[in-house]
């Protein structure tokens, strides 16, 4: 805090403390009346620096701003003061960014939580939510947290990633984008699967900017993360229980809303809950190129991760593989390698075996020179309806 001389942290916590109680914006006029109320006298550089340091601190993300604008930025993680971390696509690297102590991470994470409506203290102490921007908070405070309040930031940018470009990315084999446009044309309803982190949100943005423009496509999201471009897209967005415990609207009760708006392409954005049970009926109703993502460690975890979901929502393990049979044809697999990169590793085709359960069918397989084929790779020839 080099910005007001020795001495300074104390001046800027009364100033701070002097503009959150006014909740008046921390302009250089406002920070100059504030610095002046504590008896200091600056000089129009030192009132600019000042200013832009409250500033960042009370309306923007404070010393994140620099990583967030970076377009390489995936993620930004805080575990310290002096532990930020970002995500540029090649892994985890720890960043000089560094917050003068741990009661600064923790006033970031609440005034976040504030901004998205969400609580965050002591009686509360972690907060999953969506910023106005589209980036997603996650944070959690001590003692819950060991040390300082844990930050996490994932960005969601303002517009789809190419097939183009994830192909020059490496998300994509060489060759594969004519599978990837062939899925989407042929309104195959599939899921995209894999870890945290691997890309399934932006696989899925991209997918989905490749639908017909006349088409309509409606997304039920718990977060609203996908940009897809594409001229017609309807967005609803999940929302929690207020402090009352009163208001919650939950994704399978977006995705009910939803077969209502007429879709042509029926989108959740993650299938983690009893949604399962109505997006399942939804495809099996007349609902075709229905997609969304889902956790699983590889494409061949999906039926027992959807069977798991199902079953908590009350859906027998019969009655879940009959209906999706009937409504999921493909599995794209997403998976990250050693090196922090983003790939489409697996294809996968389901069936039902002798039993009457899905079996996932791998049909291609990620390689440097393009996508190699497996045994299913001749019925994906057959769904998409032409040679891959």
């Amino acid at each position: 805090m080099g910005t007001a001389g020795q001495g300074g942290a104390g001046m800027l916590d009364a100033v701070r403390r002097r503009l959150a109680q006014s909740g008046a914006e921390p302009t250089p006029a406002r920070v100059a009346a504030a610095l002046r109320a504590q008896g200091r006298l600056l000089g129009d550089a030192e009132v600019l620096g000042a200013a832009e340091e409250l500033r960042s601190e009370l309306v923007g993300t404070g010393p994140l701003e620099p990583l967030l604008a970076d377009g390489l930025v995936t993620d930004v993680l805080v575990s310290a003061p002096d532990r930020v971390w970002v995500d540029r696509g090649s892994g985890l690297e720890l960043t000089d960014v560094a917050f003068p102590d741990a009661g600064s991470v923790r006033r970031l994470a609440q005034r976040l939580a504030a901004v998205a409506g969400r609580r965050l203290d002591d009686a509360r102490p972690w907060a999953d939510a969506r910023l106005p921007d589209g980036t997603r908070m996650h944070a959690v405070l001590p003692p819950i947290a060991v040390g300082s309040a844990y930050l996490s930031l994932r960005v969601v940018r303002p517009r789809a990633f190419s097939l183009a470009e994830l192909a020059a990315a490496g998300t994509v084999p060489p060759g594969g984008e004519r599978v990837l446009r062939a899925l989407v044309k042929a309104r195959l309803s599939f899921l995209i699967s894999g870890g945290t982190g691997t890309g399934k949100t932006t696989l899925l943005s991209t997918l989905l900017g490749l639908v017909g423009a006349r088409e309509r496509i409606v997304l039920a999201e718990d977060s609203a993360e996908l940009r897809p471009d594409h001229p017609h897209v309807v967005r609803l967005e999940a929302r929690p229980a207020n402090q009352e415990g009163a208001g919650e609207v939950t994704l399978k009760d977006l995705v009910r809303q939803a077969l209502r708006m007429r879709p042509d392409r029926l989108v959740v954005g993650e299938v983690r809950g009893a949604e399962v049970t109505d997006l399942l009926a939804a495809l099996n109703t007349g609902h075709e190129g229905g997609c969304g993502t889902v956790h699983a460690n590889a494409a061949a975890d999906v039926p027992a991760r959807l069977e798991a979901l199902g079953t908590a929502a009350g859906l027998d393990r019969a009655a879940l593989h009959s209906q999706l049979a009937a409504a999921v044809s493909v599995v794209l697999h997403l998976v990250r390698d050693r090196e922090g990169r983003r790939r489409v590793a697996e294809v996968h085709v389901l069936r039902r075996d002798a039993a009457g359960f899905v079996v996932p069918v791998p049909a291609l397989r990620w390689a440097p020179g393009g996508f190699a084929r497996e045994p299913g790779c001749a019925r994906l020839t057959e769904l998409v309806g032409g040679a891959l």
